[in-house]
């Protein structure tokens, strides 16, 4: 059977319909905001939504927002062939969120910036604003690109579309609404869009569990074959997934999500206020965990359906991104609608990414590029940022082509946001937390960052890390039954092979490990960003104690205070509740008693 042979006939007219009313459905979330907003939206309204926004929409928004086509397709088969440890992802989520919440939202609230870059200017000067917005732009078609690709690919491989064809009808049904309805626009149809996600989701879950026979099966399928891989505690720094470079790469790499990229930054910051966007960062948090569960279970449901017969040892999917669609066409095909339905659920994480980095995009370009170089009024800048959406979606359409070449997506996307990210994380670092860092420092900083997450992602893509490294699991054909070809329910009921069937890579037995420890070019492709941040960090502080740094006044609104930390206000609220039902501070200053003993001032010199 070959990979053309699974496209005849793999959807019905139910599932187009089904597909086609989310398009619709998005694109008229957008026509309604630019007809609710028709004469009298500025491009901050635009661009910020207003600044009016509340927490859910914002909080399912954000997750939305990267939880895209890489989280459907590629993070069930990473599981597939390196297991469930994928799980641990959960605690860099926590833990960055936190990190957010506490250190960068407060700064970028309280001064209420559009641009996430332009704080660089108000922190250091107008160059380094300059090159955090090129980074930006950079960083954010690339990783567009990924993203419009991954949904086409998908459905070139299991329906009649051609793979251009579902490329640009993808993009250009977001560029439409982006460009129609601004960030209002965006943050409802990202609502819209993770229902479909999470039911196209569990369509494929509860049909697995159903032919596998339930859950318990399915949990003891994937451990005899290795794939509850959770007690994995190696500090190599060169080893792919283990619960070190889960927990340490992936906390730097989401806070350098959530807490510098313009397309998240933006949405909580136009929260109504600071409280709704803290519970938004913190609902957002809940949600990635969701997905995440589900996309490991999904992951296992695949490996317990295929454990006999590997779809892609078998010449039947050209690359795992590809296994989850395959199993869709699989189980699902004798139900109308919700092949459709999964499908839907691709595209829609598809929109709700490209959506956000198309406004961001937007934002950043009339702030940062535009705003400060011309005089224009806010009818101009309003159809200037409109403009720009639409140039953008384009730009990121053309940039899907680049997507075919760079292999597995999630960790296509994880090296493009480390390797630009990581330094811009150093900078801002600086910038909030070193009151004493200075412009030199903080260019001398960013520049050094990138080289050095240049220079690792460069040497780990001329020297891929081995399968020593990697560690894939085994996979199976011995199962596979390739006499029915009138359709795609052929999955394999054959009892478990013996163990010289197994497939195996070069190098898994570990004989060869020695040789390969002193291979220092191929870290682990999480650690990308946390390498980009560090050295943007201590070399902006040296730098900065060379050039004066000591000697500089920075506005405290700039940097970190106290009162910003949620910390802060829970230990004066304990204060005020041990020292007295009203707040009194009982205390004596010289022997004498304070007049005014219930002044917050003194209660704060005496903690």
């Amino acid at each position: 059977m070959s990979g053309d042979s699974l496209k005849a006939g793999s959807l019905v007219a139910a599932d187009y319909v089904v597909f086609a009313l989310m398009l619709v459905v998005s694109a008229t979330i957008g026509v309604y905001y630019a007809w609710a907003s028709r004469g009298k939206e500025s491009s901050r309204d635009f661009l910020t939504g207003g600044r009016r926004l509340t927490a859910l929409p914002v909080s399912m928004s954000l997750t939305a927002s990267f939880m895209s086509s890489i989280t459907v397709l590629s993070n069930p088969a990473d599981v597939y062939c390196f297991g469930a440890i994928f799980v641990f992802f959960s605690l860099p989520y926590v833990l960055s969120t936190v990190v957010v919440s506490e250190i960068f939202l407060p700064v970028f609230y309280r001064l209420a910036i559009t641009s996430t870059y332009e704080y660089l200017e108000l922190r250091f000067n107008r160059a380094t604003r300059l090159l955090g917005t090129v980074f930006f732009i950079v960083q954010t078609v690339l990783f567009t690109g990924i993203v419009i690709y991954g949904p086409a690919l998908a459905l070139s491989q299991v329906t009649d579309i051609d793979l251009w064809g579902g490329i640009i009808s993808t993009g250009a049904v977001c560029t439409l609404y982006c460009t129609l309805g601004g960030l209002k626009a965006v943050v409802w149809t990202d609502v819209f869009q993770i229902g479909i996600m999470l039911a196209g989701y569990l369509s494929v879950i509860i049909k697995s569990v159903i032919l596998q026979g339930g859950v318990s099966n399915i949990i003891s399928d994937a451990q005899q074959g290795g794939r509850l891989n959770f007690l994995d505690f190696d500090i190599n720094p060169l080893r792919r997934h283990t619960f070190w470079t889960m927990v340490i790469g992936g906390t730097f790499g989401w806070i350098n999500v959530y807490g510098t990229n313009q397309a998240q930054v933006q949405r909580y910051v136009s929260c109504k206020n600071i409280t709704h966007a803290r519970l938004a960062l913190y609902i957002n948090m809940i949600g990635l965990c969701t997905f995440l569960v589900c996309s490991v279970f999904a992951g296992m449901c695949l490996y317990s359906v295929y454990k006999n017969c590997d779809p892609w040892t078998a010449g039947l999917v050209s690359a795992p991104d590809q296994l989850i669609p395959y199993l869709v066409m699989d189980v699902l095909t004798g139900y109308p609608g919700l092949p459709g339905l999964f499908f839907a659920a691709v595209c829609s994480g598809s929109l709700s990414t490209v959506s956000s980095s198309i406004n961001a995009l937007a934002a950043v370009t009339v702030e940062d590029l535009i705003k400060p170089h011309t005089k224009m009024s806010e009818k101009h800048l309003s159809w200037t940022s409109k403009g720009l959406s639409f140039f953008y979606g384009v730009l990121c359409i053309s940039m899907a082509g680049l997507a075919s070449v760079m292999g597995g997506m999630m960790q296509a996307g994880v090296i493009i946001g480390g390797t630009i990210g990581g330094p811009l994380l150093g900078l801002f670092t600086l910038g909030i937390l070193c009151p004493f860092a200075n412009t030199k420092g903080g260019l001398t900083g960013l520049a050094a960052g990138l080289a050095a997450s240049l220079c690792v992602s460069l040497g780990s893509l001329i020297y891929p890390p081995p399968p020593a490294m990697t560690r894939p699991l085994p996979l199976s054909t011995d199962g596979c039954n390739f006499t029915v070809t009138d359709n795609l329910n052929w999955t394999s009921t054959a009892l478990p092979t013996e163990p010289s069937s197994i497939i195996t890579s070069p190098g898994q037995n570990g004989d060869d490990q020695g040789l390969l420890a002193v291979e220092w070019h191929s870290p682990s492709y999480l650690y990308f960003g946390l390498i980009g941040t560090v050295t943007a960090v201590t070399v902006g502080l040296i730098v900065s104690l060379f050039t004066g740094g000591r000697r500089i006044e920075v506005e405290p609104k700039f940097t970190l205070m106290k009162e910003d930390t949620t910390s802060y206000h829970i230990f004066r609220f304990i204060k005020e509740r041990v020292m007295g039902s009203e707040g009194e501070c009982d205390l004596t200053r010289n022997g004498q008693e304070l007049v005014d003993n219930t002044s917050p001032a003194f209660c704060d010199t005496k903690i």
